[in-house]
């Protein structure tokens, strides 16, 4: 089904490893444009059968065709099995990834009274309700863009399929993954493949530049 796609996807992202060769763009130096063995089906049903959920087309193809973690945005795409974490950086507790992604449209929290005014306590119980795990169930961590922020691909939940930012370490909550200039909501392949895009461009600008500078 996804064929042609997968075909494009590997030769976009080896012009890129070639272009790139001395991992000059950002997160290229961590992955080294490298990937991770492809899955095999009864990887993908033990993977689903485990986490209670059904990941969707566009990135079972990927993990299936092209590799199961490695190059990729940011500081590259996180393996499955990592990527049911709450946290990327610790890994020391489970996300609630079967339970269904409660949002369809950008959420943060909204206080109405100054946190200043507010004790020790009450502000720490703001900001355990804030950080739990019920505002990112639904979600796997696909990729860490570092500071605290992940990308997400929703797996559960109205918003299925499409890929989301969680920013709450910096304040500014969940939402739909923008950062590529796109106005649409992206799902997988069309995340992935703006990457490569951007990044192909990147070096483009850059080969120019040098040649404008000699």
């Amino acid at each position: 089904m996804y064929e042609q796609r997968i075909d494009q996807v590997r030769a976009k992202l080896e012009r890129l490893r070639q272009a790139d060769s001395t991992f000059a763009l950002f997160g290229a130096s961590r992955h080294r444009y490298a990937l991770a063995p492809p899955w095999n089906p009864e990887d993908a049903i033990k993977f689903e059968r485990t986490w209670q959920v059904t990941l969707p087309e566009e990135y079972k193809a990927f993990l299936l065709y092209v590799g199961s973690g490695g190059a990729g945005p940011y500081y590259g795409l996180e393996r499955p099995e990592n990527g049911v974490y709450t946290d990327l950086d610790t890994k020391d507790e489970l996300n609630l990834i079967a339970e269904p992604f409660p949002y369809t449209e950008a959420w943060n929290l909204e206080l109405d009274e100054d946190v200043g005014l507010l004790s020790q306590d009450e502000r720490t119980e703001i900001e355990t309700a804030y950080f739990s795990a019920k505002h990112s169930a639904g979600l796997l961590r696909i990729s860490n863009f570092g500071c605290g922020v992940s990308i997400n691909l929703v797996v559960n939940g109205p918003a299925y399929g499409e890929i989301w930012v969680d920013d709450r370490s910096n304040d500014n909550g969940l939402y739909p993954d923008h950062y590529f200039g796109n106005r649409e909501r992206l799902t997988f392949l069309a995340w992935y493949e703006a990457w490569l895009d951007r990044s192909l461009e990147q070096i483009k600008e850059g080969a120019a530049a040098d040649d404008e500078l000699g």
